[in-house]
């Protein structure tokens, strides 16, 4: 970098951190102007621009850094999340599979000295399907087992995370299910979870849309007991989550505080707190006129959040893992999507291919969660009319 860069750098990851996007964009555009520069000047851009929706550069200058540095696999994890947030599919999950070896998921690396399933015939030989990272995830791709099993032809061990085992013992596409950690039989290849849709070379059009039914079920005894405890509260019965895992890197922007859902308090809904972790403590102290039953202290486990999701009529939520156990379930959802969202929901688009009884409400500017609510209390009101005019 020479003398008349220097410090540029400096200035605008302070300006990014500070979440001053704009100003660290007009700082850097300058430096750019040739089509040439550093990379890391890029990089910078990028972080600054993609917030904003500026998600065509932000692809292109992806695009520049993975050919000038092909062996970057942060550079080309980036990649992969932005094409598949655009629906390229067929570059997108094979760019994925660089999300290994990088500093945040070298923990959750599997070495396994057989190899990786490529999406061939096995016939006679043993599949290992094991998870990998958040229990959203799991919920997520859990539908893609029975898929590899009958694209294989292979038997098929399933090795999951202990706090998704017993959701999943009533799933099906598996031949024997094991908890992650445990020692699991012999087998001759292996995939990773979010793999399979790279070894099936998975397109938008694979995915079943509409025409999809649920996946998992809750267990009958936790939904007589969740029954039993809501049978009292007056309907609608909207389950609540307004924020997602702290230490998830978009959480600022994909999280809220429950203050700042007031004004869904208007619609009348009765609302069931099913949040958990930190933010659970702001049930306590729900905004005035939200008539709030927080249930997150005798939430023990997803067994009982997914009997709820059953009983209740509706769930509300920012993209926490209790979507993907909404979808799964086939259970009505409403997501609150920031302005540039996951990968996974794709951009513009109100509907999710993946559950076919998710709606979005997508932020129309960084940062403003206005509108979303706005409109999320709108359709509140409007479900609770529908239901008096049904009783």
């Amino acid at each position: 970098m020479n003398m008349a860069l220097s410090g540029i750098d400096q200035q605008a990851s302070a300006l990014i951190a500070a979440g001053r996007l704009a100003e660290a964009e007009a700082l850097l555009r300058p430096a750019l102007a040739s089509g040439s520069g550093p990379i890391v000047l890029w990089r910078l851009l990028v972080q600054a621009i993609r917030p904003q929706g500026k998600i065509g550069e932000v692809r292109a200058i992806q695009e520049m850094v993975v050919q000038t540095l092909p062996g970057d696999l942060a550079a080309r994890f980036d990649l992969s999340e932005t094409l598949l947030l655009t629906g390229d599919f067929t570059r997108g999950w094979r760019e994925y599979r660089f999300r290994y070896s990088l500093e945040h998921t070298a923990r959750i690396e599997r070495k396994v000295q057989r190899p990786r399933w490529e999406g061939q015939p096995l016939q006679g030989k043993t599949l290992l399907i094991h998870d990998e990272q958040g229990y959203g995830d799991t919920f997520q791709f859990l539908r893609m087992v029975s898929w590899a099993r009958a694209r294989s032809g292979a038997r098929v061990i399933l090795e999951i995370n202990a706090e998704s085992f017993s959701l999943a013992q009533r799933s099906s596409g598996f031949d024997e299910l094991i908890v992650r950690g445990s020692l699991p039989p012999a087998f001759d290849v292996h995939c990773e979870m979010m793999s399979l849709p790279m070894a099936m070379q998975l397109q938008l059009s694979d995915l079943p849309g509409a025409g999809a039914g649920p996946y998992m079920t809750a267990d009958p005894a936790r939904l007589a007991k969740w029954r039993e405890r809501l049978a009292h509260l007056p309907r609608p019965l909207v389950a609540l989550v307004w924020a997602g895992r702290p230490t998830h890197n978009n959480d600022a922007r994909r999280s809220m505080a429950l203050a700042d859902l007031a004004p869904l308090g208007a619609s009348g809904a009765t609302f069931l707190s099913v949040q958990k972790g930190p933010a659970a403590a702001q049930a306590a102290t729900p905004p005035e006129g939200m008539n709030l039953l927080s249930l997150s202290d005798e939430i023990e486990d997803f067994e009982d959040t997914a009997a709820i999701l059953c009983i209740a009529d509706l769930l509300v939520s920012v993209d926490s893992s209790p979507v993907h156990l909404a979808g799964a379930l086939g259970r009505p959802a409403w997501v609150m999507l920031p302005f540039v969202p996951d990968w996974r929901w794709l951009l513009e688009r109100q509907d999710s291919p993946w559950y076919p009884d998710v709606r979005l409400f997508r932020q129309t500017k960084p940062d403003d969660w206005g509108a979303v609510l706005e409109a999320v209390g709108r359709e509140l009101a409007g479900l609770k009319a529908a239901l008096e005019l049904t009783s």
